[in-house]
C-alpha cells in the first residue's frame, strides 16, 4: 500500500523539526560560552527547490525521490554584539523552541490522523 506523498513528507518534516529543536537546545545550553556562535537549521529552501524541479518532470516517483533526498543544513551565525563574541539571544531561542515544539506537535497529530484514516479504510469501517 502506498500513502501518496503526504505521509513521507510529514515524516521528513518531523525529522527536520526534531533536529531544529536539538540545534536550538544547543544554542540555549551555550548561552554563556565565550565565543560560541549561534547555529540554525534550514530545510525549506532546499526542499522547495527539489519539489519544484520534480514537479516539472511530470513523473510520479520524482516527487517521492525529492522528498526522500531532501535534508536539512546547519549554519552558523558569525555576527556578534556581545563582548565575549557569543551571539545567542535567549529570548529569540526560547521563542523559536516553543514555535518548533508546537509545529512538531501539530504535524505529528496531523500525520497520526492520516494514518488513522488509512487504517479505517483498510479495515473497511
Amino acid at each position: 500500500m502506498t500513502f501518496g506523498n503526504t505521509v513521507p513528507m510529514a515524516w521528513k518534516a518531523l525529522d527536520y523539526l526534531w533536529k531544529k529543536q536539538e540545534v536550538i537546545s544547543d544554542n540555549i545550553a551555550n548561552v554563556d560560552t565565550p565565543g560560541y556562535k549561534r547555529k540554525y537549521t534550514s530545510f525549506e529552501d532546499t526542499f522547495r527547490k527539489k519539489l519544484a524541479a520534480a514537479s516539472r518532470l511530470n513523473d510520479n516517483t520524482a516527487v517521492r525521490r525529492a522528498i526522500a533526498t531532501s535534508d536539512y543544513q546547519i549554519y552558523e551565525r558569525t555576527d556578534s554584539a556581545r563582548v565575549d563574541e557569543n551571539n545567542v539571544n535567549l529570548d529569540y531561542e526560547y521563542t523559536e523552541l516553543t514555535r518548533t515544539a508546537l509545529h512538531y506537535q501539530y504535524l505529528l497529530q496531523s500525520a497520526n490522523n492520516d494514518l488513522t484514516r488509512y487504517r479505517t479504510v483498510v479495515k473497511g469501517q
